[in-house]
């Protein structure tokens, strides 16, 4: 495997995890579920984990295809991805829960009186929310032209919600060990890695937009 190859998958990785952080579903899971048995409590977080699953994996094969058909370029959707995901880790930073990645409070009242949340919010926008949506557009038009860098990206999305599934699974033993304060904390970390990302994007599709303008701001060595 090649170094590029390995950072492709490294970042692919860090970037689905962070936007759909599993860790930080899990209160959410749980309050949506207090009332809820152990067993309707597996079966909801199946489905919804599989339900994401769909969306996702039919996202990435055909949005790159729907944003090429309207005109939209691949310097313009990093921009706009890349201002989108730091939306979501601003949220994430200063714990807002503008609806960007989570319910408003008119869709969190909706869930609290519904007695299956595995579509809603848990499938989306909790788990298939704008932030992973546009973070899978964003790599596979990276891994465009090599079926090996696509299938990666497909590779790391189950994985990703492969191990969301087992954090719902085992939520209650996560929140227990991980409490109100270690989620919070991870949150924030995973918000400050996602700004991180945003911006390389946008310097991404700077870069593609007007090829000189980055070359032409390095001083001459």
């Amino acid at each position: 495997m090649s170094i590029e190859y390995l950072d492709f998958i490294e970042k692919v990785f860090i970037a689905l995890f962070v936007t759909i952080d599993p860790l930080a579903i899990v209160p959410v899971f749980l309050t949506y579920t207090a009332n809820d048995g152990a067993v309707l409590r597996r079966k909801m977080a199946l489905k919804g984990t599989l339900i994401a699953g769909c969306v996702l994996v039919t996202f990435a094969l055909l949005g790159d295809s729907f944003l090429k058909f309207i005109g939209i370029s691949q310097a313009a959707f990093q921009i706009a991805g890349g201002f989108l995901l730091c939306f979501v880790g601003m949220d994430m930073i200063f714990a807002k829960h503008s609806g960007v990645r989570t319910t408003t409070e008119e869709e969190a009242e909706e869930a609290h009186q519904k007695n299956d949340i595995s579509v809603f919010p848990l499938a989306i926008p909790l788990l298939a929310g704008p932030g992973a949506l546009t973070t899978l557009v964003i790599s596979m038009r990276e891994a465009e032209g090599s079926l090996e860098y696509q299938g990666s990206v497909f590779v790391i999305l189950l994985a990703v919600l492969l191990v969301s599934y087992l954090c719902l699974r085992c939520s209650n033993i996560i929140y227990k060990g991980l409490g109100v304060t270690g989620t919070n904390v991870l949150t924030r970390i995973f918000g400050i890695i996602i700004v991180a990302l945003a911006v390389e994007y946008i310097l991404t599709g700077i870069t593609l937009t007007f090829p000189g303008l980055v070359s032409g701001m390095v001083a001459p060595s």
